[in-house]
């Protein structure tokens, strides 16, 4: 993998048609949008760290991770966004929290993590025993609701709890912490 010229247009826009990050180029291979960034990063140097995504002849454990994954994407993530948005990133910008949206999705929020509850009390993971790309792309938005009085949503669920405090515990995410801060 080489880094991209990012203060050149035309490279931007090549493998990045929105003329945004994240990009990847891998040799001849140009890719955009994170999940599939590392889906492909967990499925080509699988052998170079943790295993993140089951391997091939183990269909069905892929498929349930799939599973996640999408779950994660169209769920998960769009609520933790406006979450987000509306009790860390507006504060930050001296604009006011729409008190009813953060009321509106803290419920999908709390709907989604009961989900999780039940999924959680059945495996280790989200995406089954071992932890995996599923795992990985929840830590960002957990680290940040964490930080919110949301944070009791995740506490009030034990299997979510203990997930929770599994994945924000490992060793790679303390290195992004200690860059961050």
């Amino acid at each position: 993998m080489s880094p991209l010229n990012l203060t050149s247009s035309s490279s931007l826009s090549k493998p990045q048609p929105f003329g945004q990050v994240p990009a990847l180029e891998d040799g001849d291979l140009l890719l955009f949008e994170s999940r599939a960034i590392t889906r492909y990063i967990a499925e080509e140097y699988a052998e170079k760290g943790t295993q993140l995504v089951p391997p091939d002849f183990m269909k069905k454990n892929k498929a349930i991770a799939s599973v996640w994954m999408e779950v994660e994407a169209h769920q998960f993530s769009p609520v933790t966004s406006k979450l987000g948005w509306e009790i860390i990133f507006k504060p930050m910008f001296g604009m006011t929290t729409d008190r009813a949206v953060v009321e509106e999705n803290e419920a999908k929020l709390g709907k989604v993590l009961d989900v999780y509850e039940n999924r959680l009390s059945e495996s280790k993971y989200l995406g089954g025993d071992c932890f995996g790309l599923v795992d990985l792309h929840h830590i960002p938005s957990v680290q940040y609701m964490l930080e919110t009085s949301l944070r009791k949503l995740f506490e009030s669920r034990p299997h979510v709890n203990a997930w929770v405090a599994d994945i924000i515990a490992r060793p790679a995410w303390a290195k992004v912490l200690a860059m961050k801060g």
